[in-house]
């Protein structure tokens, strides 16, 4: 069974914009920072969780190495340096 597109020949379809709360990036980093820190709580506080230490203690530094990139380069952004990371205009206060 064929499908009908309604994209001429030779034209690629392009996807709708994201909508602008999907977005964010920061509701994303506090929901990922309080759920690592939640799983950690648990595991120093619950005795049979204790095998969850490392990997709750691993997910928090990951987590923290991860946006202190994306905040300096969010930084170089702003500044305009040319090794900054492109795409990033989103999240650029516009004044």
């Amino acid at each position: 069974m064929l499908i009908a597109m309604s994209v001429e020949s030779g034209q690629s379809p392009e996807a709708p914009p994201l909508p602008p709360a999907l977005l964010q990036v920061w509701p994303v980093v506090a929901v990922g920072f309080l759920g690592w820190l939640i799983a950690a709580a648990l595991a120093f506080l619950v005795p049979a969780l204790q095998s969850w230490r490392p990997v709750t203690l691993g997910g928090l530094g990951v987590g923290v190495i991860g946006t202190s990139i994306f905040t300096w380069q969010l930084a170089a952004a702003r500044r305009g340096a040319r090794g900054a990371q492109a795409g990033l205009e989103t999240y650029l206060d516009r004044k």
